[in-house]
């Protein structure tokens, strides 16, 4: 057996193997037999079929799988040993290959290999790159403070409305007269929020409401016509109750208020651990630098945008063999459809993965299973942040973050956010950083593009 490999451009490469019978013969023979062993047919017993058959049946067909194995060994073989940095995979020459035929002994195969472009990938202090830091305003501690305040709340019986007081009571369906009509609609345990109320008439009825006060207003004209609303505050079928224009008495039962937590030792513990912080100062400070550093990620991702495109630049238009690579991609998706903008971007996209590859080899950054575990963590983490839930126990974060990792998907992600996070540090302390303090507005209108022509970036930050 003959492997030759021989460049065709800087690009492209082309590998040829050629073989004998005695390459093969060997395998398909061995096969052949144990195909023997399996085969079941009418007249003979299982195994005895005859070899000439069995060849007759299956010999074309299990000397290509045999040929296909030998290749597929010898191809990636080769381009191991050789250390061809190959892109994609390599694909049969079918032009070269015109003509062959399996019935031959001698027979030669030949692929094309995309080769990836040889460039260097340098940075350093010399390079200046932009780190935009996410200031922290007055107005998101206090947003943040009065969110943890309302997660520590309760509700609570009060004996006069207020606006946002929820209003229990029996709902009873008046007369013309002004009493109980007879057979009229009852419900018990009637439940409505007035600041809900659309007609500001009928909502001044409840604005002095009172517990054990009977309040007469009329619920069509409350909800201006709503069968919806109605409904469901009358406890009945929407169609029952269109048409109802009556006045109805609300006897009020109960009233509940929601009352914010108090900015007190239990709130503080609550949040951010026992004895984390012991004053309103040293919560509010514990609050802004907890915004600060969940403004970090969204700083990080900017500063690697900029860095790709800074290497992009730096590193100029690569060498693709841009034809072959179009046919490995319509290999791996053939119902993909692919026009030339969608393949520049793909073209765009890989440049960018060669240089970060050359990145993370520079910079030897590896993921082991520990990081994929923090970073599953992490991310569960986040997750319980953005509602407010800061002080979450180990075993919890634990629990969820295993059940993350039970997905193949999942998992790939959290690998990629766990190089992105370790080339995005190693990179912070190799350039030199021209840190710049801007509001949540400026840091999202970077983002904005600059010509209409320009695909709008994902906002990173966090309102």
């Amino acid at each position: 057996m003959n492997v030759k490999f021989e460049n065709v451009s800087k690009a492209q490469g082309l590998l040829t193997i050629s073989m004998e019978k005695a390459d093969y013969q060997e395998n398909v023979d061995k096969a052949l037999k144990d195909a023997k062993k399996k085969i079941q047919m009418p007249g003979f017993r299982p195994g005895m079929v005859p070899m000439g058959l069995v060849q007759k049946m299956y010999g074309k067909q299990v000397k290509a799988d045999e040929i296909n194995k030998i290749l597929q060994e010898k191809i990636y073989g080769y381009i191991k040993d050789n250390k061809i940095d190959m892109l994609g995979e390599p694909l049969p020459n079918d032009e070269k290959e015109a003509g062959l035929s399996l019935d031959d002994d001698n027979l030669t195969f030949y692929f094309d290999i995309a080769l990836a472009p040889q460039f260097n990938a340098e940075i350093g202090k010399d390079d200046a790159i932009t780190y935009y830091e996410i200031k922290v305003s007055e107005e998101m501690v206090n947003n943040q403070v009065k969110a943890y305040a309302q997660q520590g709340g309760k509700y609570e019986q009060v004996d006069s409305y207020k606006e946002n007081d929820v209003i229990k009571g029996q709902l009873v369906e008046l007369g013309a007269d002004g009493s109980a009509k007879e057979d009229g609609i009852v419900v018990e345990g009637a439940t409505l929020m007035p600041q809900y109320i659309k007609d500001e008439a009928q909502k001044k009825l409840f604005a002095k409401a009172k517990k054990g006060a009977a309040i007469v207003f009329n619920p069509a004209k409350a909800y201006e016509g709503n069968a919806i609303e109605i409904s469901s505050l009358l406890n009945r079928k929407k169609e029952e109750v269109e048409g109802i224009d009556a006045d109805f008495s609300l006897t009020v039962q109960d009233i509940t208020r929601f009352v914010e937590s108090e900015l007190n030792q239990e709130l503080f513990d609550h949040v951010f651990g026992k004895d984390a912080v012991k004053d309103e100062a040293g919560f509010r400070a514990k609050v802004e630098e907890s915004i600060a550093k969940s403004f970090v990620p969204d700083s990080d991702y900017k500063f690697l945008l900029d860095v790709r495109a800074y290497l992009m630049e730096k590193v100029g238009k690569l060498e693709y063999a841009e034809d072959l690579l179009k046919r490995i991609m319509k290999a791996n998706k053939p119902d993909a459809e692919q026009d030339e903008a969608t393949f520049q971007r793909s073209l765009e996209e890989l440049t960018w993965h060669l240089i970060q590859e050359k990145l993370v080899e520079k910079y030897s950054i590896k993921v082991e299973d520990d990081d994929i575990k923090a970073m599953a963590r992490e991310a569960t983490r986040a997750q319980f942040a953005q509602y407010g839930m800061m002080n979450i126990p180990d075993e919890l974060l634990d629990n969820y973050s295993k059940e993350m990792l039970k997905k193949r998907e999942t998992v790939d992600g959290l690998v990629n956010r766990a190089i992105e996070t370790k080339l995005t540090a190693a990179l912070k302390g190799e350039v030199k950083l021209k840190n710049k303090k801007v509001t949540v507005d400026e840091f999202n209108k970077l983002f904005e593009p600059a010509t209409p022509a320009e695909p709008k970036a994902k906002k990173a930050a966090k309102k």
